[in-house]
């Protein structure tokens, strides 16, 4: 339960691929103009996070050492073919939006990194767990950049979520306020640099709070107060 526990914060917080490795940024940066383009992606990377870091671990042990790279890769672009023709086939609008960015997953360090550091080395449910919960911190990054970028850009958010979730998802879309004209700062990659600086910064400022909390509290709980004689 404890390795659990550490995967869980591992991936959401403390090692987070986005935050921490720095790893994938180039789709995170290139299709954040939207909450639904970021889910979309999101969504997409966690499933093949979660299907290759199983499958990697299951088959480990009859991977020879030597082609064990050529192998997770081939594995991994299984996983991203068939969500790609799943997007292909059920969201076909959102599939043209993303475009390259689908099949440039397979390329995505986070994902190869994650089968070679750790699904190659434990148990099946751990490394489901493990690309579990990278993916979604992974897609965590993704939503709150597409969601700061969106407001800023158009002032909405949810704008387009019909095209991953259907008609009934126009309802979703809100309107925070009215620009004569799209913020292109925000819209275009400059506006996903600064954004991620920003989250990055915060982040950091937040382990830093923490760090410094942490360390009063052990130098209380050390302190001894002695009586006098």
């Amino acid at each position: 339960m404890s390795e659990f526990k550490t995967l869980t914060k591992q991936g959401l917080w403390e090692n987070n691929p986005a935050l921490v490795q720095l790893l994938g940024l180039c789709p995170l940066l290139a299709v954040t103009a939207s909450v639904t383009n970021a889910l979309g992606l999101g969504l997409a990377t966690l499933f093949v996070l979660i299907g290759s870091n199983i499958t990697v671990s299951l088959v480990r042990q009859w991977v020879p050492q030597e082609i064990r790279i050529p192998v997770f890769v081939m594995v991994i672009a299984t996983f991203v073919t068939i969500i790609q023709l799943l997007m292909n086939a059920y969201v076909y609008q959102l599939y043209q939006t993303l475009g390259i960015f689908i099949p440039l997953i397979v390329t995505n360090c986070a994902i190869i990194g994650r089968a070679e550091a750790y699904a190659s080395k434990n148990k099946w449910n751990y490394a489901a767990v493990d690309g579990l919960m990278m993916g979604l911190g992974f897609a965590a990054v993704l939503v709150v950049l597409g969601g700061l970028r969106e407001v800023l850009g158009n002032g909405t958010l949810f704008d387009g979520a019909e095209l991953l979730l259907g008609e009934w998802a126009k309802q979703l879309r809100i309107e925070l306020f009215s620009l004569d004209y799209p913020l292109l700062l925000a819209i275009l990659p400059p506006g996903a640099f600064i954004g991620m600086g920003f989250i990055i910064a915060i982040k950091n400022r937040i382990d830093a709070k923490r760090a410094q909390l942490h360390k009063t509290e052990k130098t209380v709980t050390r302190a001894r107060v002695t009586a006098e004689s």
